[in-house]
């Protein structure tokens, strides 16, 4: 795809500061090539990248794919031991970053300094300009830019997981599959050459190397780059570029949402956008304020396809499975659920009979697995059939949903409740910006549900009124209301804008943040915890032999 940009003079990649033809982009990317091939070492021809979204993020991804070199994305937001061990887990040659990138690296020594190249150095824009195309040169391939090995199967991505219920693994990404991304997200959501691509997720995640980046590469049209996501920056970028597409995560959506309305919102060239995991009300009330369509998808960096869009969908669902191979099964006795029974407000009627994992059971030949994560491999393909990790339901009319991640599951009383219906409930409140909800085993037994909610003024929150809201939510069932409440002005985050649950979930009352606990019986009433209070709480888990479960 890449050469086929050659000579192409439409707009490739655009910043508020320079803007590149595709052919200068195709030129930029061959000087990163040849400087990459100059620098290698044997061994995995792995090249890191810790940068925001910046024009040489962009030009590596475009050099690594002629050299025949592997990009590992590498999370900004990742600090110390953490940090280090997922660099070495992926046998980086090296590291491209700034110059803060490159301090923060030197002092973890993960690699000789001099294989972490600073974009802000002279040294490293002058190697660039020495290996940059002659513009009279379009023989790319003759002038030795392009790998002879190059081939589909080349690995060309590692995408760490955004790990937010869990350790983050590194999922192998080959050119082939980018590829058949790229013309099926095409084909799928209406990709076009003169398409103007707003980029404002993060470029080592895959919600913007599969859904943006890759489409526009197949089609040629034009990438514009924000360094990183923000709610203020949101319209005013788009009405700079005349941006007609962009991606989100549900929390990215939440915080734009939470910013004021102004008459002239829909004044904008957007058409349509794609993502995760936003709430059903966030999503009816950004096509009602911006006019434009949401495309909310399911897939993950491990796999994809496993839904087609239907307009008859009811809100909340996916669409319909992709095939007949895609099912909701039980994971012990390996047997398809029964279709879903919902009341008038969509709530599940029958969640142990219809809930269950998301599979696809043609799916193990696509997955193309983790980087030195063999067990975690083996738990994606059991039985020959591909495993999501992921919760769903299939209703009687054979829609499909999703129903959060395994973790989500919480039991309550001997009945199992989601999580992720009660985050859509919590994000309805005009004042909750995003929200984490978990299981905290109860001090004698089953799970109590714990929410964090991020509120734009925690001084401002009133409890009394929150509980008020909770008691009026007629699909927020009995079992279902927090008995445990964290109000935070920030919540914790992966690189990526999701909330980290396996943090919260670590953390539960014992965090800075006020926490309020249900007290008194009926309609919800909640009292904010004191230290004392908080100390009792752990005494009580400790008195029934339930503080291992607490990770303490």
């Amino acid at each position: 795809m890449l050469l086929d940009r050659l000579g192409d003079e439409h707009p490739g990649l655009r910043t508020r500061e320079h803007t590149w033809s595709w052919d200068g982009v195709v030129r930029e990317s061959a000087a990163r090539a040849r400087l990459a091939t100059d620098l290698r070492e044997p061994g995995p021809f792995h090249i890191g990248v810790l940068l925001e979204n910046v024009p040489d993020f962009v030009f590596w991804l475009g050099g690594a794919a002629l050299a025949g070199a592997t990009i590992v994305g590498i999370n900004p937001t990742r600090r110390g031991d953490d940090l280090a061990a997922e660099i070495r887990h992926v046998d980086l040659q090296l590291i491209v970053t700034d110059d803060a990138g490159r301090e923060q690296l030197v002092a973890l020594d993960v690699l000789p300094e001099h294989r972490i190249l600073s974009i802000d150095s002279d040294a490293y824009r002058n190697a660039v300009a020495d290996r940059r195309p002659d513009t009279a040169d379009t023989g790319l391939e003759d002038a030795g830019v392009v790998a002879a090995e190059v081939e589909a199967e080349s690995l060309f991505l590692l995408l760490f997981t955004s790990g937010t219920t869990g350790a983050s693994k590194a999922v192998r990404c080959s050119q082939g599959r980018l590829a058949r991304l790229a013309y099926a997200n095409s084909a799928k959501y209406g990709h076009v050459r003169e398409d103007v691509d707003y980029c404002c997720m993060p470029l080592f995640h895959g919600n913007a190397l599969m859904a943006l980046w890759a489409p526009a590469l197949a089609n040629g049209a034009t990438v514009c780059l924000t360094p990183k996501f923000t709610a203020s920056g949101f319209l005013p970028d788009v009405r700079f570029y005349g941006a007609t597409f962009f991606t989100y995560v549900g929390k990215a959506l939440g915080y734009l949402m939470a910013t004021p309305e102004r008459p002239g919102d829909r004044d904008t060239t957007l058409v349509r956008g794609f993502g995760t995991e936003a709430s059903p009300e966030d999503k009816a009330e950004f096509v009602r304020r911006f006019g434009a369509e949401l495309f909310e998808g399911y897939g993950s960096s491990e796999g994809a396809g496993s839904v087609v869009r239907d307009p008859a969908a009811p809100p909340g669902a996916l669409g319909r499975p992709a095939n007949e191979n895609i099912a909701i099964v039980d994971p012990e006795t390996l047997t398809d659920k029964a279709p879903a029974r919902l009341d008038e407000h969509g709530r599940v009627l029958n969640p142990d009979d219809a809930i269950g994992e998301m599979v696809d059971k043609a799916g193990a030949s696509r997955f193309e697995g983790y980087y030195k994560n063999e067990s975690a491999v083996a738990d994606r393909i059991r039985h020959g059939w591909y495993w999501t990790g992921d919760l769903g339901y299939v209703d009687q009319q054979g829609f499909l949903y999703f129903a959060g991640r395994k973790g989500d599951w919480i039991r309550v009383d001997g009945e199992n409740t989601s999580a992720l219906d009660i985050e859509h409930i919590l994000r309805r409140h005009p004042g909750v910006v995003a929200t984490g909800v978990f299981g905290v085993p109860d001090p004698r037994s089953g799970d109590q549900v714990m929410a964090a909610i991020e509120v734009a003024d925690v001084d401002a929150f009133d409890p009394v009124a929150f509980a008020d809201f909770l008691a009026v939510q007629p699909d927020l069932g009995t079992k279902s209301a927090p008995r445990l409440l964290r109000v935070s002005a920030s919540l914790p985050v992966t690189g990526s804008n999701k909330v980290l649950k396996r943090t919260l979930q670590q953390q539960r009352w014992r965090t800075e943040d006020a926490v309020f606990r249900w007290v008194g019986r009926g309609s919800p009433q909640y009292a904010l915890m004191s230290e004392g209070d908080r100390d009792a709480l752990d005494a009580e888990f400790a008195r029934f032999g339930r503080t291992r479960l607490l990770g303490t």
